[in-house]
C-alpha cells in the first residue's frame, strides 16, 4: 500500500453483476487447476461483488458441460475397456456430481452449478439454443456451408473432435495435440488441414467426406472486432494478454510455405486466387503468401496440396461452426435445410451463462409463485436434478430482477467471466461477435483471463508421467482455507506460476542416517511453499481476533470497565481510521483489476500491521495502572475492533468459512457486517444503524483456546 489513495478515485462498479466461472467437461471430476486456476478466483471476486452491490444484485454461475467429443469419447472408451453399462447421460450426471462435491469442498458459492443437459437447466438451454440459433439466422449471419469431415471407413462412423488425432496446422502453435478441426490450445483450423490425421478409434488414417452444418460468419465482424479490441486494449480492467491474443487473430488470411517448395510453388501460382507473397527476411526458413480473405486461402489449399506444396495456416477469422452430427448434443432446429445435426458444444457453452440465469430466476420466480414473464415460462420448462446427484446449495433469498434481460442486456449490469487463457479465442473472439450480431444489445463480457496453472513446474495434465492430484485429494493434506488463500496469492493474473505442494513433491532432496533416500514430502527441512499464506490465517487473524473477544470477555476477579463482553464504544485513533481506509481503498483498486493476489498482499499487510498496533497498544496499556490503565485498553480495544471487522469484511472472499465465524461471534447480522455500505462506518455508527447504543453491542463468548483458522490435521 505505497501509494495513497483517494475517496475520489474509486472505481465504478454496476448495478448488477453476472460472474461466470469456466465450464469444466463431464467427462471427470475436477483437478486443482479447475479449482485454484479458474474456480476459486471467480468465487473470490463473486462474493466481494455480493459484499460490495448486495448479495441480491450478483448471479454466478457455471456448469458441467455436458457435451463434446472428449465427454462422448471417454464413455465409449469406458464402455469398451471397462464393461460401463450405464447411459451417456448418467456418466455424465456421475461426474456432474463430483465436480459439484468438490466445489462444496471449497467453498466455491455458484447460485447455480448447473449442467447444460441435467435439470433443472437442460430444457431451459434447449430453449436458449434455438432462439439464439434462429435470432442468427434472422440477422443473416448464420448459413449453411459444406466441408469436409473425417470419416473412418473401417468403423463405418464419422468422426468428431477427439475421435482425431494430429498435429495442428497453424503457424507457431506448440500444442501438443490436434483434434478436428482444433487444437488444445484453442486454434481453429478446416479439417483438411490437420497434420498427420489419424482415427482414435481404428489408429487408421480417416478420409474425408463432405457434410452440411451451419456456420456463423464470424469473418463479416473484422472490422467490428478491430474497433473493439482496440478499446479493449484501452481498458484497465482487461489484461493484456487478451487484446494481444485477440489482435493475433485478426490479421489478413495468410499461408506459410517453406523456402524448400519454392519451386514448387512458383510452378503452380498462376493457379492461385488473388494474393501477394512476402519474401522471407534474414534466415527465415519460409515466405508468407497473403489472400483477401480466408475464401482465397481455402481455395488455394487444393492448388497447393496439388503441386506437392506443404503449407501452414496463419491465425485468422473463419467461419465458426455452429453444428455437428452426432447425437449426443443439443438439439438444434431445421435451419437452410439442414436437419439432423446438434448444435457443437462450443457456441452452446458460451451461451449457457444465460440459460444458467434464467434457470436461476425460473427458480426465483417459482418460488415466489410469479405466474407471467420469461422467468415464469422457463420455470415450467425446468426439470428437478436427479435425487441421488450433489448440487451446490442455491441461495435463500431472491435476486433483484427476474427479467433476464435486466442482468443481460442493460447499461447498469457487467458480466465478468474468469477463464483460462487458452479460451480468449472463443470467449473473446467468437463469443463478441456473436453477441453484436444478435442485435439484442447483449453486454460484452469483461474477461479475466488467467495464465495456466503449473504443477511443479510443468503444465498440469491428466495424461501426463506426473498428472495433477484431484482436487478433493489436497484436502488429506492442507484445509479448503489454506488452498484457497494460496491459490490467490500466485498472480496467475500475471504470469503461469508453479503449484508445488510439498505433500506431493517427490524429489530426492537427501538420505537418513541409514543411507536411504528421502523424499521432499518427508523432509522436514524443506519449507511447504502451499503453506506460505497459513501463517496469516493461523497465526495473524487469528491472533487479532482472540484478542478482541478475549479483550472484552468477562473475567471473575477482574472489574475492568471494558471486560463486560460488550465492544467497547469509542472513536478509533486517527492512525487506525486512515490505515482501515487506505486498506478498503487500495484493495476495491485491485478487485477491479482482477488483482487477486494484490488484493491478498493488501489484507496481509494491513493485519499485520493491525496486530502490531495492538501489541503495542496492549502493552503499553498494561504498563499503567487505574483510571489511565483502564482508558488506555479500551482505546486499545476499540482500535482492534475497528481493524478486525474491516479486515474480516476483506477477507471474507478468499477464506469465507473463517470470516462468517468471526462474524457469528461479533454476533452482527451477517449481510449487514459484510456489506459495503458500512465498511467505512466506525464500529459506533455501524452498532446504532443497527438499533443499539454503542457500547452495549454484546458480542458471543468465545470459547478458551479457540480458532477460527485451523492447520490441517496433518500438520500438527
Amino acid at each position: 500500500m505505497a501509494s495513497k489513495y483517494s475517496m475520489n478515485d474509486r472505481p465504478s462498479w454496476p448495478r448488477r453483476a453476472i460472474v461466470t466461472a469456466g465450464e469444466p467437461y463431464g467427462n471427470k471430476g475436477l483437478h486443482f487447476g479447475h479449482v485454484g486456476g479458474v474456480f476459486v478466483p471467480a468465487d473470490f471476486f463473486a462474493r466481494f461483488l455480493r459484499d460490495r452491490l448486495g448479495r441480491e444484485n450478483v448471479i454466478f454461475t457455471s456448469g458441467t458441460d455436458c457435451y463434446g467429443s472428449p465427454i462422448m469419447e471417454s464413455y465409449r472408451k469406458l464402455k469398451e475397456n471397462e464393461g460401463y453399462d450405464k447411459s451417456i447421460g448418467e456418466y455424465v450426471e456421475s461426474n456432474h456430481s463430483r465436480q459439484a462435491a468438490t466445489l462444496n469442498n471449497y467453498n466455491i458459492s455458484c447460485d447455480i452449478y448447473g449442467g447444460s443437459g441435467l435439470e433443472p437447466a437442460a430444457q431451459i438451454h434447449n430453449e436458449v439454443t434455438a432462439e439464439i440459433i434462429e435470432r442468427l439466422h434472422e440477422q443473416g449471419t448464420i448459413s449453411k456451408r459444406s466441408t469436409l469431415q473425417f470419416h473412418d471407413a473401417k468403423a463405418g462412423t464419422f468422426l468428431n473432435g477427439r475421435q482425431v488425432i494430429g498435429r495442428c496446422p497453424i503457424q507457431g502453435c506448440k500444442s501438443e495435440k490436434a483434434y478436428a478441426d482444433e487444437c488444445d490450445l484453442g486454434h481453429q483450423f478446416e479439417p483438411e488441414e490437420l497434420i498427420a490425421p489419424k482415427s482414435q478409434l481404428t489408429g487408421e488414417v480417416p478420409e474425408l467426406r463432405p457434410v452440411d452444418n451451419l456456420y456463423f460468419d464470424l469473418p463479416a465482424y473484422l472490422d467490428f472486432m478491430k474497433t473493439y479490441t482496440a478499446k479493449l486494449a484501452q481498458n484497465p480492467q482487461v489484461r493484456s494478454v487478451v487484446s494481444k491474443t485477440m489482435e493475433e487473430w485478426l490479421l489478413p488470411a495468410q499461408l506459410y510455405i517453406q523456402n524448400k517448395f519454392r519451386e514448387a510453388f512458383d510452378a503452380v501460382e498462376d493457379q492461385l486466387p488473388e494474393h501477394t507473397v512476402l519474401e522471407p527476411e534474414g534466415n527465415k526458413s519460409s515466405f508468407t503468401v497473403t489472400f483477401p480473405s480466408w475464401k482465397e486461402r481455402d481455395d488455394a489449399h487444393a492448388v497447393l496440396a496439388n503441386g506437392g506444396v506443404r503449407f501452414r495456416s496463419g491465425k485468422a477469422l473463419v467461419p465458426f461452426r455452429i453444428t455437428g452430427n452426432i447425437d449426443w448434443g443439443v438439439p438444434v432446429p431445421e435451419v437452410d435445410g439442414v436437419t439432423d445435426v446438434t448444435c457443437w458444444c462450443w457456441p452452446e457453452s458460451l451461451w449457457a451463462p444465460i440459460s444458467y440465469t434464467r434457470t436461476v430466476l425460473a427458480r426465483d420466480a417459482k418460488a415466489a409463485g410469479v405466474t407471467e414473464g420469461v422467468a415464469a415460462q422457463d420455470a415450467a420448462l425446468m426439470g428437478e436434478p436427479a435425487a441421488d446427484s450433489t448440487q451446490v446449495p442455491a441461495p435463500t433469498y431472491q435476486h433483484s430482477s427476474l427479467d433476464w434481460r435486466d442482468w443481460w442486456c442493460s447499461d447498469d449490469a457487467q458480466i465478468y467471466q474468469f477463464i483460462g487463457q487458452d479460451n480468449i479465442y472463443f470467449y473473446c473472439i467468437a463469443q463478441t461477435a456473436m453477441w453484436e450480431a444478435l442485435g439484442w444489445d447483449l453486454t460484452q463480457s469483461t474477461v479475466s483471463a488467467c495464465y495456466h496453472l503449473l504443477y511443479m513446474g510443468k503444465k498440469a495434465s491428466s495424461s501426463s508421467q506426473t498428472p495433477p492430484p484431484p482436487a478433493d485429494d489436497l484436502l488429506n493434506h492442507y484445509t479448503c482455507e489454506q488452498m484457497r488463500a494460496h491459490w490467490l496469492s500466485l498472480g496467475l493474473s500475471e504470469k503461469p506460476v508453479s503449484f508445488s505442494p510439498k505433500a506431493y513433491d517427490t524429489r530426492v532432496t537427501g538420505k537418513d542416517k541409514n543411507g536411504n533416500e528421502v523424499r521432499a514430502c518427508d523432509d522436514k527441512r524443506v519449507i511447504d511453499p502451499a503453506l506460505k499464506e497459513s501463517a496469516l490465517l493461523t497465526g495473524v487473524f487469528n491472533r487479532l481476533a482472540r484478542s478482541c473477544f478475549y479483550g472484552v470477555a468477562v473475567k471473575e476477579g477482574d472489574e475492568s470497565p471494558y471486560r463486560n463482553g460488550c465492544i467497547p464504544a469509542g472513536t478509533a485513533s486517527a492512525t487506525v481510521v486512515e490505515a482501515a481506509q487506505q486498506a478498503v481503498l487500495a484493495f476495491e483498486q485491485a478487485m477491479y483489476k482482477f488483482e487477486t493476489h494484490r488484493a491478498l498482499a493488501v489484507c496481509d499487510d494491513y493485519l499485520r500491521a493491525a496486530n502490531k498496533r495492538w501489541s503495542d497498544a496492549s502493552k503499553a496499556a498494561n504498563k499503567l495502572e487505574g483510571e489511565p490503565a483502564n482508558a488506555a485498553m479500551t482505546q486499545a480495544l476499540v482500535d482492534a475492533f475497528t481493524e478486525l471487522r474491516v479486515a474480516t469484511v476483506l477477507m471474507h472472499g478468499i477464506v469465507p468459512a473463517g470470516c462468517e465465524l468471526i462474524c457469528e461471534y461479533f454476533d452482527f447480522d451477517p449481510v449487514a457486517f459484510f456489506s459495503w455500505d458500512n465498511i467505512f462506518a466506525s464500529t459506533d455508527e455501524f452498532v446504532e444503524s443497527l438499533g443499539e447504543k454503542p457500547g452495549e453491542h454484546r458480542v458471543k463468548p468465545l470459547p478458551p483456546r479457540f480458532d477460527f483458522f485451523s492447520k490441517h490435521e496433518s500438520q500438527y
